[in-house]
């Protein structure tokens, strides 16, 4: 998510989508991070007295939330909504057989910032380390609060400033291109949720440090997940070899005990809607189709 002053890192959805289409079949052997906070998200749900029957999973990727929101939530309809097709049509063959015989998922290939289902058409909207690629968190928020239910619950992971800070600066020192995402601050995605209308919000962070031996192992790590930068401001060429080098040296400077780290600042939220809701967003975008027809049927 980006300021909008800050053109130069706009979120290029297209080189998202790419990314992530070709991240698909091997994205799951390398999300270990990526488990660890839906496992935490799921362990938050489960405080919850809250028995949902619609969920929309957004920025659903290989279907491993869904999987688990279906096992948790064994009477419910999981919707798997994704940019990327690829993640998509991946998640739809990882489904169990029981899965397939309930029709328990639906799979819808649409966006965040403009999700094609109708107004107050699902009980629980989850999301994780999904919402970073949004260009605008109003408008995010403001489809989660429009497709969500009044009484509705919204509860979501995604990343905060301070992830990956040591290889940002570590690409400062060897150029002046984008080369990592300026993660927005979770104050300022409190204030998006309170300006689109969700209530009781609780917003917390976890700070985690993965390690590794090189930085080249990191990169490839997070070409395989499919998270490589997508920012305007990012270089269009090959990266020159000098200029590989000389990220690579300054990164040294953060080995400690013979390792690497890469920070993660993990935000996690959680908001309700009102019972009585206040206003609506329905734009011209919102296409309001019901929840059984999916934009791209896979």
């Amino acid at each position: 998510m980006k300021s909008p002053a800050n053109t130069e890192f706009t979120i290029n959805k297209s080189w998202t989508r790419k990314s992530f289409d070709n991240a698909a079949k091997k994205y799951d052997e390398a999300a270990v991070l990526q488990r660890a906070v839906v496992d935490h998200l799921f362990e938050s749900l489960a405080s919850i007295n809250y028995a949902p029957e619609i969920i929309l999973d957004l920025g659903s990727g290989t279907g491993y939330c869904a999987r688990g929101l279906s096992q948790i939530f064994k009477k419910s309809s999981v919707i798997n909504l994704d940019m990327a097709l690829g993640m998509l049509v991946y998640a739809k063959k990882q489904r169990s057989i029981m899965n397939r015989l309930r029709r328990s998922q639906l799979f819808l290939c649409a966006d965040a910032e403009s999700i094609s289902l109708a107004d107050n058409s699902v009980d629980l909207v989850f999301s994780s380390l999904a919402f970073q690629w949004s260009n605008d968190p109003d408008r995010l928020f403001q489809e989660c609060y429009r497709v969500l239910k009044p009484g509705g619950l919204l509860m979501f992971s995604t990343l905060g400033p301070d992830t990956l800070k040591e290889l940002r600066k570590s690409w400062a020192h060897a150029d002046n291109k984008t080369h990592v995402s300026p993660f927005i601050d979770m104050h300022d995605l409190g204030d998006a949720l309170m300006r689109s209308g969700l209530v009781n919000p609780v917003m917390e962070t976890e700070n985690i440090t993965l390690t590794y031996q090189t930085v080249s192992k990191l990169m490839q790590d997070l070409k395989q997940i499919g998270s490589r930068n997508a920012t305007a401001g990012r270089s269009i060429g090959l990266t020159g070899k000098n200029t590989l080098r000389a990220m690579t040296q300054a990164y040294e400077a953060f080995r400690k005990d013979g390792s690497l780290p890469a920070s993660y600042e993990i935000v996690y939220g959680h908001a309700w809607v009102p019972e009585k809701k206040r206003h609506s967003f329905q734009g011209k975008e919102h296409l309001g189709l019901p929840i059984s027809i999916p934009i791209k049927k896979i």
